[in-house]
């Protein structure tokens, strides 16, 4: 694949508890720059960063995270907020205690509510599956589309692990044909990336696809190309 093509499918991601506006502003101006699918950033900065992007670039935050132990009504609480601000799209996390109790009905009426608060907007619920056994990631994949989600998304980023391939495909296998699949946590190379990809996903949280293409046309400068 293109690099570009690699990038319009592309969350650039910034959720560092340490990251400040100034670090936002350059991801957004990368995110502008790179042309991709979107910036992924905590909810506190939403605001700033739509008046700083407009229409320019979509604007991604979460929901719940990144324990998504938070109520129902603090999570719809922060996407209201959210959406207010003017962000564009929603990335929830579930509570994976609910899932493992068998409180399928639980998360599926939280989906619920949250993809109401959304209407056209995308949102995607993350699993967290380094935390989930194979029949509970393929339960998710049933919640998530009975709910009318718009994407499934592997992890956090901030748990044990992230996406792996094994997990894109199960999901990739399992949800239904309106629910799209986005890998996060880990994907560190170009290959990483275009695996991801051709297993099925249609989205990839990522900070590092990025930066290997700024460091790229680095080197080419220093080579005087």
């Amino acid at each position: 694949m293109e690099i570009n093509e690699i990038l319009a499918y592309c969350d650039h991601t910034l959720l560092t508890p340490s990251a400040t506006w100034e670090e936002i502003r350059a991801l957004c101006d990368d995110g502008m720059k790179y042309r991709t699918a979107s910036v992924c950033i905590p909810p506190c900065y939403v605001k700033a960063a739509k008046e700083y992007v407009g229409e320019r670039l979509t604007i991604c935050t979460v929901i719940g995270f990144p324990n998504g132990d938070s109520t129902t009504a603090v999570k719809c609480f922060e996407t209201e907020d959210a959406l207010r601000n003017g962000a564009d799209e929603i990335d929830m996390v579930i509570h994976v205690g609910d899932l493992k109790a068998g409180n399928d009905a639980a998360i599926l009426e939280e989906i619920k509510a949250i993809k109401a608060m959304c209407g056209e907007k995308i949102l995607k619920v993350i699993i967290e599956t380094c935390l989930l056994t194979e029949d509970e990631k393929i339960r998710m994949c049933h919640i998530v589309t009975d709910a009318g989600a718009d994407f499934i998304k592997t992890s956090t980023g901030f748990s044990s692990g992230g996406a792996t391939r094994e997990d894109v495909k199960l999901m990739r296998e399992n949800v239904g044909a309106s629910v799209k699949v986005k890998a996060a946590g880990g994907i560190a190379t170009l290959a990483d990336a275009e695996d991801f990809l051709e297993l099925g996903a249609s989205r990839l949280g990522t900070s590092r696809v990025v930066k290997i293409v700024k460091n790229n046309e680095n080197d080419l400068k220093a080579g005087g190309y």
